[in-house]
């Protein structure tokens, strides 16, 4: 049996989890994950994913607010494990726990290319053809440890981030058995830092977009669906679309065609294909609707 401290917060660690539980030679003996946090605009003091399961299946729980408090790593140091697994914790790991045991990370990219905390949403804003899951070592720096395996994934031009999302969790959960069970046939490779790019935490602003480049866009629009969502800077939101061109050169926002389902808008190159708006403080619409309403035509600007 292998015994397993887990450590992870949101849905993609929580597919790990419950994937850990599974498995008859897998005994995860303690899981540690980020405290409850107010959700929503009625800030509704809610659970992490990982915590659910923890108690669903009587796993002992711990919610430190930092590792590096003294009582959270004798927590860890007090708890006999052959492993520590992390994936997306939201916290770095103390030199205390890393020496513990041997820490394993799932972490959502082709290391060392993405470090840092969007690795699937920069995916999509580059439109990468290829992704992965890599397992690594842990050691203090951000996303820099040795690497025990990859696991590769395709990505479409047209696939969203929940579906990435989805593919690279699956994968993630079965990479992470695959490594405890053969922890010592895998040599850990140095990483290449000269090689390394970053990634940055996601934020509201970057969904603002201006018409400039229609691939570009397309690509936010990807990585962004849900949230933050993409955005004039009139508040008016892009909710379905799709590239229509790479080429052409157009006035920014120009209407360029109306059809029964959709709009063509140009951009400074190429152009987009649009479904669906929210304009702001109102509800989604068609966008037939919307230039409708608008009394919007042919070669008037979309604002």
């Amino acid at each position: 049996m292998i015994d397993v401290i887990f450590m992870g917060t949101p849905d993609y660690a929580d597919v790990i989890l419950k994937r850990l539980i599974a498995d008859n030679e897998i005994n995860v003996v303690a899981v540690y994950t980020q405290p409850d946090k107010p959700v929503g605009r009625k800030k509704v003091l809610t659970p992490p994913p990982v915590k659910v399961t923890a108690q669903k299946h009587d796993i002992p729980l711990s919610q430190p607010k930092s590792l590096r408090e003294p009582e959270a790593i004798e927590s860890v140091q007090s708890t006999s494990c052959d492993y520590i697994v992390v994936a997306a914790y939201g916290q770095i790991l103390p030199r205390e726990i890393l020496d513990h045991a041997p820490c394993i990370n799932l972490h959502a990219s082709i290391l060392p290319q993405y470090r840092g905390a969007s690795p699937i949403q920069q995916t999509l804003l580059n439109g990468d053809k290829e992704t992965g899951v890599t397992a690594m070592l842990m050691e203090e720096g951000l996303d820099t440890g040795d690497i025990l395996k990859i696991e590769k994934v395709s990505v479409c031009d047209d696939m969203m981030v929940e579906e990435l999302f989805e593919a690279l969790t699956q994968t993630a959960a079965e990479l992470t058995v695959d490594v405890l069970k053969n922890f010592q046939a895998y040599k850990p490779q140095k990483q290449n830092d000269a090689k390394a790019t970053h990634c940055k935490k996601i934020t509201k602003a970057d969904g603002l977009i201006n018409f400039d480049n229609a691939a570009t866009i397309y690509n936010k629009y990807r990585a962004f669906t849900p949230w933050p969502g993409i955005y004039l800077e009139s508040g008016l939101k892009l909710k379905k679309m799709a590239l229509e061109s790479r080429e052409g050169k157009h006035k920014l926002g120009e209407i360029l065609s109306i059809d029964k389902e959709s709009i063509v808008v140009g951009c400074q190159e190429g152009s987009l294909r649009i479904f669906r708006l929210q304009p702001p403080s109102k509800k989604e619409m068609d966008a037939i609707a919307y230039v409708n309403g608008k009394r919007l035509s042919v070669a008037d600007t979309l604002a």
